[in-house]
């Protein structure tokens, strides 16, 4: 996961992952069958960081809670977000997670097709807004400030030419 937090999931490849084991390529294939293996493998490591649901909260509460966790998950992982989903096989992890939100849509009264409904739109509008964000040209205040004030004199520039 320390590669593709570094570099993305492109430079993930069993000769970088070895090199940062400090072991050879081939050493791998003793413990995965290749690099979807591993892809799995980080994506159930990523479902495992994000806070499932608590039964104890009504379901908006708790689906809040979860979204803010997951937000910063993939905010540390931003590489996940196209992966999380598109898995042929998902871990242990991956299914507590999906078992625990469904259950709390279906305990506050959602029908199995409405909690994937509401299951699937609570992700595509985190998903989104997490792409956006780590997108954005600035990294904090400092930078925004920057970024904001380039933009305002281009404004100006624009707006005084006309």
């Amino acid at each position: 996961m320390a590669v593709a937090d570094e570099k993305g999931t492109a430079a993930l490849t069993m000769r970088a992952v070895a090199g940062r084991l400090g072991v050879e390529a081939m050493s791998l294939y003793h413990h995965v069958a290749g690099r979807d293996d591993i892809l799995n493998g980080m994506v159930d490591a990523v479902f495992a960081e994000i806070d499932l649901p608590s039964p104890d909260l009504d379901w908006r509460t708790a689906m809040r809670h979860r979204t803010t966790s997951a937000r910063a998950v993939l905010l540390n992982h931003p590489w996940a977000v196209g992966l999380l989903d598109s898995r042929p096989h998902p871990g242990p992890a991956t299914l507590r997670h999906h078992n625990a939100v469904l259950g709390t849509l279906r305990a506050a009264g959602f029908s199995v097709p409405e909690a994937v409904h509401a299951f699937s739109l609570i992700d595509s509008y985190l998903y989104g807004f997490v792409i956006q964000e780590t997108s954005l040209p600035f990294k904090n205040r400092a930078e925004l400030d920057e970024v904001g004030t380039a933009a305002q004199a281009e404004i100006n520039y624009k707006f005084n030419t006309l």
